[in-house]
C-alpha cells in the first residue's frame, strides 16, 4: 500500500511548502498527493474486499493461493540474490513510468520536452525572417537558473531598454561550439550599443550539470557574457525550446521578435540584431559583418559537402547501428568483440565494458571503440575515470597512425590523454575526404564514452 518513492516525494512537497509558504501552487500539489494516496487506498480496499469474499467461498483455493505466494516470495529472494531486481525489473519500471510521464507532459505542453530534437546539422536552418519581425511572445523569466557564471542574475531593470540575445547551448555540443564564435563576435561588437547576450547552458549529459565543469568550459572558451545554468530545464521549458543551439532575439520591450535554430544564417541573425537595436533608438552602430577566426579546432565550420555520418550515441538508450556480437548487456559488464568488417556508420566495442543508458565505461584496459565514418572531422565526447585519473589513448585511421589527419586532441601518432569530461576532436582529415575506419584504443581503464559527432 506504500510505494518506496512515496515518502521522498511527500518530503519534497513539504520542503517546498515550508520554503515558499502557503500559496495556490503548494496547496494544489499537496491536494493532488492526498488525492492520489486516497485513490490508491480506496482501490486496495475495494479489491481486497472482493478477494476475501471469494476466498470465503472456497477454502481450498485459499490454500493454493498461500502456496503460490510462498513460491513468489522464494522467487523474489532469488531475484535479489542474482541482482535481477536492480537490472531487469528496474528497467521495466523505468520504461513504463517514463512513457506515462512523457505522455502527460506532451498533453499539457506539447513539444516542450528537453532534447526532443537533437543538435541541428551544419546545414540545418529553422529561422524567423528579419523582415517584419512579428511578436512571438514575452521573454520568460530566468528565475529557474540553478547558478550564474560571469555575473549575478540580470534584473528586469538591467534589461529594460536593451536588446537581448538568448543563446541555448551546452559545452559538449559540436553545433553549439561552432556557432559560439559568432555569438561572441556579436557580443564584442554590440555590447556598447545596447545588446545584452545571455547564454543558457542546458545540459545534455549528467556531467554537464556540474558547475565546476561548466565554469572551466566557459573560461576555456573565453565567454565573457552572463551564463545561466539551466540544470532543471526551467528556462528551456519557459521558451518551449527544443534545440541546441537556439538563438532568441528579444527587443527593448521584452518581446521575442525572432529566433534561429541550429548553425548557419549568421548574416541574417546580425541583420535582426541591428534592426532591433535601431528600433530601440541606438545609433552609430558598427559596420555589419562578423568573420570569426577559422582555426583548426572544434569551432571551425563543418565540411558540409562531405558530411555523411550522423551524431551517434554510445549509451544504449539512444544508440544506433551497434555491431558488436550479441548487442548490449544493459547495465551489466560484458566482454565485447568487434566484427572484422563494419558497414558505413556502424560502430562496435572491444574489451570489457559496462554500458548504461548514457555512456559506456571501460572496466579494465585495454579497450577499443571502432567506427566506420565518412566526414572530415570525427569527435568523441569522453570523460576520465570516475576517480578523476587521466586515461591514455591511441587513435588509428584504417589501422595506421593518422599523421596529418589527426585532430587537435591527438598528435601525429594518434596519442592523447582524457583529462576532463568534454568533446575531443580526434580526426581532421587532410587532403581528400573519404570513408575510413576509425579506432581508439584506451590504455587505462575507467574511461567514459558518450557520443560521436562529425563535421
Amino acid at each position: 500500500l506504500w510505494a518506496p518513492c512515496a515518502g521522498p516525494i511527500l518530503g519534497l512537497l513539504l520542503t517546498g511548502a515550508a520554503i515558499s509558504g502557503p500559496n495556490p501552487r503548494t496547496t494544489l500539489l499537496l491536494f493532488v498527493y492526498a488525492a492520489g494516496a486516497a485513490t490508491s487506498l480506496a482501490i486496495a480496499i475495494l479489491a481486497g474486499g472482493r478477494v476475501f469474499g471469494l476466498l470465503k467461498k472456497s477454502l481450498g483455493a485459499g490454500e493454493w493461493i498461500r502456496r503460490a505466494l510462498g513460491v513468489a516470495v522464494l522467487f523474489a529472494v532469488a531475484a535479489i540474490a542474482f541482482g535481477w531486481d536492480s537490472s531487469v525489473l528496474t528497467r521495466w519500471s523505468l520504461a513504463g513510468t517514463n512513457r506515462l510521464e512523457q505522455s502527460l507532459i506532451d498533453g499539457i505542453k506539447p513539444d516542450a520536452r528537453p532534447g526532443a530534437s537533437m543538435s541541428m546539422t551544419a546545414n540545418g536552418s529553422l529561422a524567423a525572417k528579419p523582415a517584419g519581425l512579428p511578436v512571438e511572445g514575452d521573454i520568460p523569466p530566468f528565475s529557474g537558473a540553478t547558478a550564474w557564471i560571469n555575473s549575478p542574475p540580470p534584473s528586469p531593470q538591467e534589461l529594460r531598454g536593451k536588446v537581448v540575445l538568448v543563446d541555448f547551448w551546452t559545452y559538449s555540443c559540436i553545433n553549439c561550439l561552432r556557432a559560439l564564435p559568432y555569438v561572441q563576435g556579436w557580443y564584442a561588437k554590440y555590447k556598447d550599443h545596447g545588446l545584452v547576450v545571455i547564454g543558457v547552458h542546458a545540459p545534455e549529459f549528467a556531467f554537464e550539470k556540474n558547475l565546476g565543469n561548466v565554469r572551466r568550459a566557459v573560461a576555456d572558451l573565453g565567454i565573457a557574457y552572463p551564463v545561466a545554468l539551466d540544470n532543471d530545464y526551467a528556462i528551456w521549458q519557459g521558451f518551449n525550446n527544443q534545440y541546441w543551439p537556439a538563438h532568441y532575439f528579444v527587443d527593448s520591450q521584452g518581446q521575442i521578435r525572432a529566433h534561429h535554430f541550429g548553425e548557419g544564417n549568421y548574416a541574417e541573425s546580425e541583420v535582426t540584431i541591428r534592426q532591433l537595436l535601431s528600433e530601440a533608438g541606438y545609433t552609430d552602430l558598427p559596420p555589419a559583418g562578423i568573420e570569426p577566426a577559422r582555426g583548426a579546432g572544434v569551432q571551425a565550420p563543418a565540411d558540409a559537402a562531405h558530411l555523411q555520418s550522423p551524431e551517434t550515441y554510445v549509451g544504449y538508450h539512444r544508440a544506433e547501428n551497434f555491431s558488436s556480437g550479441g548487442g548490449f548487456a544493459q547495465d551489466s559488464p560484458k566482454d565485447y568483440l568487434a566484427p572484422s568488417v563494419l558497414a558505413l556508420n556502424h560502430w562496435a566495442l572491444a574489451g570489457s565494458w559496462l554500458v548504461d543508458p548514457e555512456k559506456a565505461v571501460l572496466r579494465t584496459a585495454p579497450g577499443k571503440i571502432e567506427f566506420r565514418f565518412f566526414a572530415r572531422d570525427l569527435h568523441l565526447v569522453l570523460g576520465p575515470a570516475s576517480d578523476g585519473k587521466p586515461v591514455r589513448y591511441r587513435v588509428l585511421l584504417d589501422g595506421a597512425v593518422p599523421v596529418t589527419s589527426h585532430g587537435v586532441d591527438a598528435d601525429a601518432n594518434g596519442q592523447g590523454v582524457v583529462k576532463e569530461q568534454r568533446l575531443y576532436q580526434l580526426i581532421r582529415q587532410s587532403g581528400d575526404v573519404r570513408e575510413h575506419v576509425f579506432s581508439i584504443e584506451f590504455l587505462d581503464g575507467g574511461v567514459q564514452a558518450y557520443s560521436f559527432t562529425f563535421g
